[in-house]
Formats: C-alpha cells, sequence, structure tokens
C-alpha cells in the first residue's frame, strides 16, 4: 500500500551509487533567471526578414562583382561571340532540355574543338549563377585576364627592331572601347597596352569580344599608378604623346619616327590634369567636318594609323 516504506524496493539501500535528492537541482531557480534581449527580426536565421536580407546581400554582391574573379557571359549571342573571337573559357554550361539552334550547336562545336570541358545542368542551377535568369540556356566561363607588368611590357617593346609603340589608356571605363583599341594596336604594329588599376575598364569577356582575339596576342599591362608609369618610360626614352581634341599640336604635324607612348583619353573627360602635364606633346586630329570630337577607339584608331604610315614611308 501507499506509504509503506517496508514494502522492498522503498527506501534506497546504503551504500548505493546514488543517494535521496532534495529539491529540483536548481532547474526552478535557472527558469525564473532572466533572458537576453531578443535578437531584432534580420539577425533571427529563419525569420522572414532575416531571409529577405540575405538575398539582398547576395544581389548585391552579384551586381558589385570584381572583374578580376571568374567571369560568367550569359545568353547565346554573347556566349557564341566569345568562342568565335577566341576567350580563353574554362567551361560551358548548356541547359538540360534547352531548345538547340545554331548558336547552341556552333557554341558546343566550337567548345568541344578548343577543348573547353562541356557541362549539361539543370535550369535551376542556371537560374542560381545568372541573377536575372536571362541565360538562354548557355553560359561561358571565363578566367581572369593575365596582366603584364609595365616594366616587361617596355622591355618586350625596346627589344623589337622597330621603335617602341605603346598605347596608355586614361579614363577609358568602357570594355568596349578598350577591346576595340587593343584591337587598333595590334592591326598597326603596336606593342601593348597599359590600362590604370583603378577607374579603368578591365579585360573582361566584352573587351576579349571586342578586340576579335586580338588581345590574345597583345599584351597589356596594369598600372598601379599611372603617371608614374608615364614619368618612367619617358625616362627611358619614349615621347610621350597625348591624345585630346584641344591639342595643340595637329597630327600631321607629329613626327612618329621614334619610340613613343600614346595616351587615350575619354570622349568626355579627356585627360587627367597630371596626365597632361606629363605629356611632351598634346595631338589633336583635324576635323574636316562639324563634329567636334571622334570616340576613344576611333580616335585611337587614326592616330595610330597616321604613324604607322610614317613609319612605312620612313
Amino acid at each position: 500500500m501507499a506509504g509503506n516504506s517496508q514494502r522492498r524496493g522503498a527506501i534506497r539501500k546504503e551504500g548505493t551509487k546514488k543517494g535521496p535528492v532534495v529539491g529540483s537541482g536548481g532547474v526552478r531557480r535557472r527558469g525564473l533567471e532572466g533572458k537576453k534581449a531578443t535578437p531584432a527580426a534580420k539577425d533571427r536565421p529563419h525569420h522572414p526578414a532575416a531571409k529577405k536580407a540575405a538575398k539582398a546581400a547576395r544581389a548585391a554582391q552579384g551586381r558589385h562583382r570584381k572583374t578580376d574573379e571568374t567571369e560568367v557571359v550569359l545568353g547565346r549571342n554573347p556566349v557564341v561571340e566569345c568562342l568565335r573571337a577566341g576567350v580563353p573559357a574554362t567551361a560551358l554550361w548548356v541547359m538540360l532540355g534547352v531548345d538547340a539552334d545554331e548558336r547552341i550547336t556552333e557554341s558546343v562545336q566550337r567548345a568541344a574543338d578548343s577543348g573547353i570541358s562541356i557541362l549539361e545542368v539543370q535550369k535551376h542551377d542556371l537560374d542560381r549563377i545568372a541573377s536575372n535568369g536571362l541565360h538562354q540556356g548557355l553560359a561561358l566561363q571565363v578566367p581572369p585576364y593575365s596582366y603584364t607588368h609595365p616594366d616587361d611590357l617596355l622591355k618586350a617593346a625596346q627589344r623589337d627592331s622597330i621603335p617602341a609603340l605603346l598605347v596608355a589608356l586614361d579614363n577609358i571605363s568602357d570594355p568596349r572601347n578598350l577591346g576595340a583599341i587593343v584591337r587598333s594596336v595590334a592591326a598597326f604594329g603596336g606593342h601593348g597596352v597599359v590600362i590604370p588599376q583603378r577607374r579603368s575598364a578591365s579585360v573582361t569577356a566584352v573587351a576579349w569580344r571586342t578586340s576579335a582575339g586580338a588581345a590574345a596576342r597583345l599584351p597589356v599591362s596594369r598600372a598601379t599608378n599611372l603617371n608614374r608609369t608615364l614619368n618612367s618610360w619617358s625616362d627611358a626614352g619614349l615621347q610621350v604623346v597625348g591624345l585630346d581634341a584641344k591639342g595643340d599640336t595637329e597630327l600631321d604635324q607629329l613626327d612618329a619616327s621614334g619610340p613613343m607612348v600614346v595616351v587615350v583619353g575619354s570622349e568626355g573627360k579627356g585627360l587627367s590634369r597630371l596626365v597632361r602635364e606629363n605629356c611632351d606633346a598634346i595631338v589633336s586630329i583635324p576635323m574636316a567636318g562639324p563634329t567636334e570630337s571622334l570616340n576613344a577607339s576611333v580616335a585611337a584608331g587614326v592616330v595610330l594609323a597616321e604613324i604607322a604610315r610614317q613609319r612605312r614611308r620612313g
């Protein structure tokens, strides 16, 4: 019966491991202690506000992706144009079940001929790569461009039998202009291009495509300080020629027989003040029509063509 202490097992034997325990062991006391402040909604992992903040952070990271990292080209036309231009891609992603057209067929064939890995992936995998979802079932992975050091670029130009011809870009932010200038430099016998490390277009897939493959043959250098690099090249015997619509020397008065570096500014800002002060001459292109200025890449092509003409005649 209840309360019978004489029954077997009613009282723990002496010497056993556990003895009688009095109280709750502090469970009730700890339960009455105050808790920490409730975290904000965005700091709670499973709260909708936290999920929304994480999604916004990922989107912002995608918008501000560094150009030196591996780049992904999206869309059928951009991908096939990159492959035609010989962009050194590492992987081609094709969506499973995609409606194949001549662009996808050509992309797969060119990737196979170039030894590029071809991967068939699910649609959600491509959606994760393309934040806007506009991949059209095709994506191309492009590795970072390998830049040459400005000193190595100068040494390679001085080893050539013809006078050194280098091009420096100041305030050129459009990669299409960069690609077009690289193409012109290669076409007219230039030795290389130097760009600033900051506030300048980089050799991305867009620049590769615009250069029509010239970026694979012509070295591009990156200078941490463009003015310091121009001064160094000037000390090495190169004439620093700036290109500006308001230049005091017309193009047909330029003597291009010696080693030189042509500095090209943007169509809007032109040459920066310090770069302009470091130039030995500021050259302008004479205009026959009412147009006040030319696109930076077009102007660079005109000047390089004139330099090549003078050197052929000389």
